[in-house]
């Protein structure tokens, strides 16, 4: 029996494999239903599109090469196998995706004339860059509690993302309608995980490295340990609680995220 490491690796590389012909698949069928949104609907969603592409090939790279960023851990010892490089990427791949929500937001609030959706748009994607700061500076200093704080950012930009979509949607036509509630249904369980597993997971290992008399880095020490090679872990307690976020993030979110561009052009119920 292989060990859960190699099997969850293995779904992991299968599921980027998916992804990637996934989204190339949704390219095709966006080009061949050009004619079907007006112009500038259509220019949109191919900024959608692209802002997918970014993300799965992000999550793709993730996927091949996991990694824990605290404790610089990760499954394969190779030349890229570096915190700074998987922590870049990430933070590529997680603006792009933050984007494309900003960008619906965008619609909507143009479409319904929703003052609070055209304000949550502009506010959605600076809020997320400051997330990426405290991650990293989470993962220089190892210090968990900065990711706590990064995670409920992101949990506050779902809520501020889910509210405005429930603003727009008494205003819209009933197809925009059926989209913006698996946008709020969506919203919902994301927040709904994010307070009750990810944060609170955060803030267990940041009072348990309290209790241990855990000494931070400084930046500057920690920039060094993450451009040097992870260390090689393949024990299954040091990956088990992080699997199901990070399977989650690999499937489910990119899955999400090529969606976004198929969405029907959102309309208000007097058109």
């Amino acid at each position: 029996m292989p060990d859960p490491w190699l099997t969850w690796w293995l779904v992991l590389c299968a599921a980027a494999v998916v992804n990637v012909a996934a989204w190339r698949y949704s390219a095709l069928t966006l080009d061949r239903h050009a004619a079907r949104f007006p112009p500038d609907v259509y220019e949109t969603r191919r900024m959608l599109l692209w802002l997918s592409a970014i993300y799965v090939l992000g999550c793709g790279f993730r996927s091949v090469f996991p990694m824990v960023d605290v404790p610089r851990h990760c499954l394969h010892d190779t030349w890229i196998s570096r915190v700074f490089v998987g922590r870049s990427v990430a933070t590529v791949a997680e603006l792009a995706f933050a984007a494309q929500w900003a960008v619906l937001l965008r619609e909507a609030g143009a479409a319904t004339g929703s003052r609070f959706a055209a304000a949550v748009s502009l506010v959605l994607l600076p809020l997320i860059a400051v997330a990426e700061m405290l991650s990293w500076y989470a993962v220089l200093t190892a210090n968990y509690l900065f990711h706590a704080a990064e995670n409920s950012l992101w949990t506050a930009g779902a809520v501020l993302a889910v509210t405005a979509f429930a603003a727009s949607r008494p205003a819209s036509d009933r197809r925009s309608r059926w989209f913006l509630a698996g946008a709020i249904l969506c919203g919902v369980g994301y927040v709904a995980f994010m307070v009750a597993v990810d944060v609170p997971m955060y803030l267990a290992r940041w009072r348990a490295d309290l209790a241990a008399g855990h000494q931070y880095l400084s930046p500057g020490a920690g920039l060094r340990e993450v451009l040097e090679r992870c260390v090689v872990t393949r024990d299954w307690a040091a990956w088990r609680d992080d699997v199901p976020w990070l399977s989650l993030y690999f499937t489910v979110a990119v899955w999400i995220s090529i969606a976004l561009a198929h969405m029907p052009p959102l309309k208000a119920v007097r058109q």
